[in-house]
């Protein structure tokens, strides 16, 4: 019973016999249907725009097209960062009813030039081109090469109020026009205009253009932005045409990344395809590991990995200097070196003063000369001071009684070993991974700063193509001296032939600092992964993202997000080979399951070459990474993808 229906039923009580209402026909009468959930509380119907609740719809027809229409001229419309809804029809039209139209509309066009030449007149070269191209057509026509539509393209565009609605028409006109294409409001049929672009395949506007097929083509709707380059690594799919995002972060005017992904997003994961496959390419990586998940690849490579803690035996000196190159001074590198400590002693003391702050830079300088270190020193030839040395001088300056209290703690308190000792972290091998997953939390900022220092000083010495992985990178941007440290080195990396790559889940750590924004301005590459719903609100406004690529980022599976190149960005699956997977992954029942293959391996009698199937044997020092890698993922069944990972055939991938 329809709800009128009922209300009428009530009003004939009062005059005839009362008939019962059974309880289902009340409740059918109060139950929805689908056009009372999707309609809008209030509809208004003007000439130009219909007013849909707290909307403003806007629909347009398409009366003219030039003669030639190239190859994606749409796409830019498809393109917009706006709502618009886009309907195209295309009605067939009879091939032999046209060959005699254009026959006849020949014969007129012919008439047409052979009374301007009985009169001595100037030949019409408009005459001329529709005389040719309608003999043109007529040929393909008859050849079956071609047929003949008629076309109707309607667009609406939404606004939220009327100043928003013009300009986005604006912006549409002006992109149409610059291709000779001309569009008109449907003035006074707005309804019909809204209903022909709704998806209900009704075609109530009738305005049609004849187009035959070539041109036709170019109208096609699915098209998508293409990272496919002649060289770079496989960084995944293309979720929008499935082709292969082929892309060289060295070839873009920075080298420099950031990713946002929140916990078990594939984060990691997709950092260390990325390394593994960046190896094969004699590029050296560094990372600084906060969660020991960078071992097992290490080892596998043929790496070197550094576990940085209170009671390691590893150790990284932060009074160490850099070999001045020969286009620097070694005045220069000096005073960077006292301004980088003044900044780590600032972190390490909770804080300085102005007069503190003149005091540690006068120590610094001080704690140098002791060693016979100046502006003037061969900086290779001499032994760089120790934290007690600093200590030393800093004790019998004025007003110092503070900072040596606060220092002691690193010299002879709990902390005290930690950065103390000379260095003797060796980096000449091809992937260098340093952790600080053992280090108490309220270090972690120090070392962090400390290991990163010592990198960029190992950099500089040396021009090579290098990559730097700061995981967890949220770290480093809670205290302005890191984060201002880490963004000067993104600064200058691309002189020295490297490339910062920032990982994060923290997403409002990150941009809440002062130079997070410009962290990602500063980076060629951004990647997106699923993200949570409490932080994606700032990622869609921090990257101008759609609401449709928002929600795309909430529904994300695993290795599933936004992969933005330059000025380009498309949906992106990472893809690892089987061999890979068993590499990199950081599941944790798969690296049981290897940890136990790798324990029965070693206690059987097995010859190497009797290594299981699908467990990678790790390569030994010497080992060339790029040929082992590549010649286990050609391994017989390393097609065959484990559980959790892709069943899509890769196995030729790492060789990209």
């Amino acid at each position: 019973m329809a709800i009128k229906d009922f209300f009428s039923f009530g009003k004939k009580q009062a005059s005839a016999t009362v008939l019962p209402v059974l309880p289902e026909e009340i409740y059918q009468t109060g139950v929805l249907d689908l056009q009372d959930v999707i309609a809008p509380h209030a509809l208004k119907i003007n000439s130009r725009e219909l007013d849909l609740g707290e909307k403003i719809a806007r629909t347009f027809f398409v009366i003219s097209y030039p003669r030639f229409l190239t190859t994606g001229w749409f796409a830019p419309i498809i393109n917009m960062d706006k709502v618009i809804d886009i309907s195209i029809f295309v009605h067939p039209m009879d091939t032999n009813e046209m060959l005699r139209k254009f026959q006849k509309k020949v014969a007129e066009v012919q008439s047409q030039i052979s009374t301007r030449e009985s009169k001595g007149m100037v030949r019409d070269p408009m005459l001329d081109t529709a005389y040719q191209d309608l003999e043109k057509l007529r040929d393909s026509l008859q050849q079956a090469q071609e047929r003949i539509f008629e076309v109707g393209l309607y667009m609406t565009i939404y606004g939220t109020t009327r100043e928003e609605i013009d300009k986005t028409e604006s912006e549409v006109r002006s992109i149409l026009e610059s291709r000779l294409v001309y569009i008109r409001p449907a003035l006074f049929q707005q309804e019909q205009g809204f209903r022909s672009v709704l998806p209900l395949g009704t075609d109530e506007l009738d305005v049609h253009t004849k187009l035959n097929s070539a041109p036709l083509s170019s109208i096609f709707p699915f098209i998508s932005f293409d990272l496919t380059s002649d060289r770079g690594i496989l960084y995944g799919i293309n979720r929008h045409n499935s082709s292969l995002i082929l892309f060289d972060r060295f070839s873009l005017e920075n080298y420099n990344s950031v990713t946002f992904a929140k916990s078990g997003a594939g984060k990691s994961y997709t950092t260390k395809l990325e390394i593994l496959r960046s190896l094969m390419f004699d590029t050296e990586v560094i990372v600084i590991d906060p969660e020991r998940e960078y071992e097992y690849l290490a080892e596998t490579v043929g790496g070197r990995y550094f576990n940085i803690s209170l009671s390691s035996e590893h150790h990284i000196n932060p009074f160490d200097l850099a070999i001045p190159r020969e286009d620097e001074n070694p005045s220069d590198v000096l005073r960077n070196n006292i301004i980088t400590l003044v900044g780590l002693f600032r972190i390490m003391l909770g804080g300085l003063t102005p007069e503190e702050d003149a005091v540690i830079d006068k120590a610094i300088t001080e704690t140098y000369a002791l060693k016979d270190i100046t502006a003037d020193a061969n900086f290779a030839q001499v032994e760089p001071p120790l934290l007690s040395d600093f200590e030393l001088v800093l004790s019998g300056m004025e007003g110092s009684e503070s900072l040596v209290s606060r220092l002691s703690k690193y010299t002879k308190g709990t902390w005290s070993g930690f950065m103390n000792r000379p260095t003797n972290v060796d980096m000449n091998k091809k992937l260098v991974v340093f952790s600080v997953r053992d280090m108490e939390d309220d270090l972690k900022p120090v070392a962090m700063y400390i290991i990163t220092h010592h990198i960029w000083n190992t950099v500089r010495k040396e021009l090579r193509k290098r990559l730097l992985v700061i995981d967890e990178a949220w770290w480093m941007m809670r205290s302005e001296d890191t984060a201002s440290f880490l963004f000067g080195i993104a600064k200058r990396g691309r002189k020295y032939y490297l490339g910062i790559s920032t990982i994060t889940q923290d997403v409002s750590d990150f941009l809440n600092s002062p130079y997070g924004i410009p962290m990602i301005t500063n980076s060629s590459i951004q990647l997106l992964l699923r993200q949570s719903p409490t932080s994606v609100d700032l990622v869609q406004s921090t990257f101008k993202l759609s609401d449709e690529e928002k929600y795309l980022l909430l529904e994300s599976d695993v290795g599933e997000g936004i992969f933005f190149a330059g000025l380009k960005h498309v949906a992106i699956k990472v893809i690892a080979s089987y061999t890979e997977d068993q590499i990199i992954t950081s599941d944790p029942s798969q690296i049981l399951a290897i940890k136990k293959a790798k324990q029965d391996l070693a206690n059987s009698s097995q010859l190497p070459g009797d290594t299981p199937a699908g467990i990678p044997r790790p390569a030994t020092p010497g080992t060339r990474e790029a040929t082992a890698i590549a010649n286990a993922s050609h391994a017989p069944g390393s097609d065959t993808a484990p559980s959790g990972a892709s069943s899509l055939n890769s196995s030729a991938l790492p060789s990209v």
